[in-house]
């Protein structure tokens, strides 16, 4: 069974880069912007509110998930 080779390789190396290149890639926001974001977070008037607040909902559970098995673990540990 042959291991690693150029597909391996690339399939590797491309996502790496793609994760560090692409956020550089952002527009700077100015301060104004970042006040603005928040006032329209704030107010419920985001673009695609309703689809950005499941998404937040869903960041939330995953979180709490996270926070649950982390207690369960460090109950039965103990």
């Amino acid at each position: 069974m042959a291991t690693g080779g150029p597909i391996t390789t690339a399939v590797l190396f491309v996502p790496a880069l793609l994760a560090f290149a692409l956020p550089s890639c952002r527009k700077a926001e100015t301060a104004g912007e970042k006040v603005g974001e928040k006032i329209d977070d704030a107010l419920d008037r985001r673009p695609a509110e309703k689809l950005q607040a499941a998404a937040e909902d869903a960041g939330d559970a995953v979180n709490d998930a996270a926070e649950d098995v982390k207690d369960a673990v460090k109950d039965a540990t103990e």
